[in-house]
């Protein structure tokens, strides 16, 4: 086992006990993973990340709303209405957690669940940012408070990977094998529940207690239900979206719509229930198909799967005031940098203009910028006044064009 010693200081080298290259071939989408605290950051490994303190500011001073806390108690998700109301004088809202109802409900054996944290609480925000550049995927993070002694949900697979990161108190995980490899988002547990409970109550292949600072990694699929130990439990499940060959699937499929032998409509008088009439149109159709799948391009279908996944993610929060008000200050001493976390991609345009995109936006700057474009998009820090621009002029107008639109920040 390579202990975090000898291991690069990166988000993934926090949340497993194995090399980055031994998880990609060994663990990835395919077997569980349990990392120790001991060969991790030690008990306390991610109580910066989040902390009981922190669950109660959330719950108390944050204003939380639905959907970003459930309640679940003997496998069932209970209704918003049982713990949200008004949010007082100026606060025209009708769903906000009401802290005393919470603290009733998981008083009386509730688990409660904050949803969202990686777009609400500073630490698991850059957590998130880092982790989702290492696996180079978007990440989403949940919080479960589950009293002493409860479980919260019954035995269930995600349709994604998740790692689970113990935070307080400990608890019991019985992993089991899949019942489906591979789940797709649309295909979830509750269309298998009778094999998910007799699955469930065979031997597990994995029987762990999860204490403080450990880490256990699950590909989608695999069935786990948890239980409170002596106290109460407070761990972080990440969860990571997946791209499957299905989705290069779909997305070859909506590029066939340009091909007219696959938009050709089906003889007059088809009859979509007659075994010999379909099979005659289905040795036509995927002929058809199979030259046409010869004439697709890379690039096509890569800019089809980046339509798909940069809106997934976002990037790192900036700071709207200081950030403008950076740019306004801005002189050819200032440093800056690209921000994390946000995709890009240059190309050049037959006209010599170079066009710079992102998730929402597509931004059109002179050919001559293209060598500063690169530069200052590179991930590392540069002063405005080393760009390689004719004059500080240029420089200026450049790096205030790309601080308004958030393409770059303070470094």
């Amino acid at each position: 086992m390579t202990t975090t010693q000898n291991r690069p200081a990166t988000a993934l080298s926090r949340v497993i006990s194995v090399a980055a290259d031994e998880f990609a071939a060994t663990h990835w989408g395919r077997e569980p993973l349990l990392s120790r605290a001991a060969d991790l950051g030690g008990p306390d490994g991610f109580t910066g990340l989040l902390s009981p303190p922190a669950v109660d500011e959330l719950l108390s001073r944050r204003g939380l709303r639905t959907p970003f806390v459930r309640v679940a108690r003997q496998g069932k998700v209970l209704p918003g209405g049982r713990y949200t109301g008004g949010g007082g004088v100026g606060a025209e809202i009708s769903d906000q957690v009401l802290d005393e109802q919470i603290m009733r409900l998981y008083a009386d054996g509730a688990t409660v669940v904050l949803q969202g944290l990686h777009r609400l609480w500073p630490p698991l925000i850059d957590f998130a940012g880092r982790l989702g550049a290492d696996l180079r995927r978007p990440l989403q993070i949940n919080a479960y408070l589950t009293p002493p002694s409860s479980q919260g949900f019954s035995t269930h697979y995600d349709t994604h990977d998740v790692f689970v990161l113990q935070v307080d108190g400990t608890k019991q995980w019985h992993i089991h094998p899949p019942v489906l490899p591979d789940p797709l988002e649309r295909q979830p547990w509750g269309g298998r529940a009778d094999e998910v409970a007799a699955t469930a109550q065979g031997e597990p292949a994995l029987d762990v207690v999860l204490a403080p600072g450990d880490a256990l990694y699950l590909p989608r699929g695999w069935l786990h239900s948890a239980r409170a130990l002596g106290g109460r439990s407070l761990h972080l499940t990440v969860g990571i979206r997946g791209l499957t060959r299905y989705a290069l699937v779909e997305e070859l499929l909506t590029l066939a719509m340009a091909d007219p032998r696959l938009r050709a409509t089906l003889p007059y008088g088809f009859d979509p229930t007659d075994p010999d009439a379909v099979s005659g149109e289905l040795a036509e159709t995927v002929d058809a198909l199979r030259s046409w799948l010869t004439t697709v391009e890379p690039a096509q279908l890569a800019d089809r799967l980046r339509q798909r996944s940069w809106p997934a993610s976002r990037p790192a929060p900036l700071s709207p005031l200081a950030q403008l008000d950076f740019a306004d200050a801005l002189g050819p001493s200032s440093a800056v940098t690209v921000r994390p976390g946000l995709p890009w991609r240059l190309g050049r345009q037959p006209d010599g203009q170079v066009t710079l995109q992102s998730t929402d936006r597509s931004l059109t700057f002179p050919g001559f910028c293209e060598p500063a474009l690169r530069l200052v998009l590179d991930g590392a820090p540069h002063r405005v006044g080393d760009l390689p621009l004719d004059d500080d002029a240029d420089r200026l107008v450049l790096i205030r064009r790309l601080l308004t639109e958030g393409v770059l920040v303070p470094a």
